[in-house]
């Protein structure tokens, strides 16, 4: 069934999503998975089969009725999408009376109306997870008590997030990593890039299609994303006020490789993005668009003090600080994986086999167990910028944490 999704490389999860489109619909589903892992397409497509108007349910969505392609231009009256916005991409709640368009009141008050094309109503609630707790209290009501023909999909990221209330009561649908060569596929059917750089893209994605395609419309993206991997590797011989000064420079690449990434999920945007689409979906539990950051002056003569490390712009909000770092400790965190798999000798399970040599090279200099304990630091401290510690400070604690290489005699003992 549902032979026209866009989705790829989900099948257990469109399986789930067709036999709800064929029989029983839910009143709410929750999709959850990892950022750009496909759940707003999977929404989508969910979206376009329950208001599709094939007269054979088997054949639906059919891409080709007059719901199909109101759906797909984005128009149609029934189908209705919140997403993030605003200082922190929260999904607000909106006024009491009168909420503005694009909060969780308003989208409560259009769903109470009737049908439009006098099928099914859908909503779909993209980064569902930046629902703070009043406003999942609000959605709580709607969930309880749904009017008839409405269809509510939940697409969360981390679905610990969300109130124990709202996920009892919703149906849940879970999406995993996607492989590799299944990406490189879908690259190529999409014509996004040539068989090497999908290749590229697919690893540097780790499973989440989306962030490929998000690197494959945006050709800065991969070489930014391998300046900061080299920056990383180079701090590892760098003394300890040149690290401190390394990492707020490596912040500001981190955020442009993020305003990069936003941009090419912008050009992916539409049927068949898989994902891609979605706000902050490079990674992370609750990975932001940084733009503030990525419009520092990287060329500020402060950032060649070795004395002291220089302060972001302020320009930069709390917000976006925070995405930088996050987007910094994702890299980290890959570099610091490819260094641990270099070290025992692979080469096919890199991230990014571009850095081999230098992930060798280094690999064999570094203490046995240095890697693997710096990687637990470096989830500690992920939670930390999570729960809004300074990003600066968190970052020149993992800066100065940063494995050192030892004697070659002393690595064999």
């Amino acid at each position: 069934m549902m032979d026209n999704a866009a989705i790829r490389g989900q099948p257990r999860a469109l399986a789930a999503i067709a036999d709800m489109v064929g029989g029983y619909v839910p009143h709410a589903v929750l999709l959850a998975g990892p950022a750009s892992s496909g759940k707003t397409t999977l929404a989508m497509d969910m979206a376009a089969g329950l208001l599709c108007v094939h007269p054979e349910s088997a054949a639906r969505p059919c891409r080709n009725c007059r719901g199909c392609r109101l759906v797909a231009s984005g128009n149609h009256p029934d189908l209705h999408r919140l997403a993030p916005e605003g200082p922190g991409l929260q999904v607000r709640i909106g006024k009491a009376t009168d909420p503005e368009p694009g909060t969780i009141r308003n989208l409560i008050g259009e769903l109470a109306l009737l049908p439009v094309e006098g099928g099914a109503r859908v909503a779909i609630v993209e980064q569902a997870h930046r629902m703070n707790e009043d406003a999942q209290n609000a959605l709580l009501k709607m969930l309880e008590e749904p009017p008839s023909g409405v269809t509510i999909i939940l697409c969360a990221d981390d679905e610990d997030c969300l109130l124990p209330t709202v996920r009892s009561r919703c149906g849940r649908v879970r999406l995993g990593p996607v492989s590799g060569r299944e990406i490189e596929r879908w690259l190529g059917e999409l014509g996004a890039a040539d068989a090497p750089s999908a290749a590229r893209f697919a690893r540097l994605a780790s499973g989440a299609p989306g962030l490929a395609l998000a690197y494959a419309r945006a050709p800065e993206a991969a070489r930014l994303r391998g300046e900061a991997a080299r920056g990383l590797l180079d701090m590892l011989t760098a003394t300890r006020n040149d690290r401190l000064t390394s990492v707020r420079s490596l912040m500001l690449t981190a955020a442009a490789l993020e305003a990069a990434l936003a941009e090419g999920r912008r050009a992916g945007a539409g049927a068949g993005d898989n994902g891609a689409g979605s706000v902050g979906a490079s990674g992370g539990k609750r990975r932001r668009q940084a733009t503030g950051v990525a419009a520092a002056d990287k060329d500020d003569p402060a950032a060649g003090d070795s004395e002291a490390a220089p302060a972001t712009t302020p320009k930069a909000s709390a917000t976006d600080r925070r995405t930088a770092a996050a987007a910094l400790i994702a890299i980290w965190a890959s570099v610091a994986r490819d260094l641990a798999v270099a070290g025992l000798g692979g080469k096919r399970q890199l991230h990014d086999p571009e850095l081999l040599d230098e992930l060798a090279a280094v690999a064999s200099t570094l203490a046995p167990g240095a890697v693997p304990a710096f990687l637990a630091q470096l989830a500690d401290v992920e939670t930390q910028i999570d729960e809004n510690a300074n990003p600066e400070l968190a970052l020149d604690v993992l800066a100065l944490a940063w494995p050192r290489p030892v004697a070659r005699s002393m690595t064999r003992r």
